[in-house]
């Protein structure tokens, strides 16, 4: 999404492929986050490119 401008999370539903609801929890923990910008049309992905690094571990 990023370069695209704002969207609605209806329209990034149908980008991805997934169930409204589904993105629109995803979308807020991301806005909570600080990592998304919110208007009153919709979300901005804000970024060129995004670069996560993180490491996955079983719990003991």
């Amino acid at each position: 999404m990023t370069g695209c401008g704002v969207l609605s999370i209806r329209e990034v539903a149908r980008r991805v492929n997934r169930d409204v609801k589904a993105v629109h929890g995803d979308i807020h923990t991301l806005l909570n986050a600080g990592l998304l910008k919110k208007s009153d049309d919709g979300v901005l992905f804000p970024y060129s490119s995004i670069h996560a690094d993180f490491m996955l571990q079983a719990t003991a």
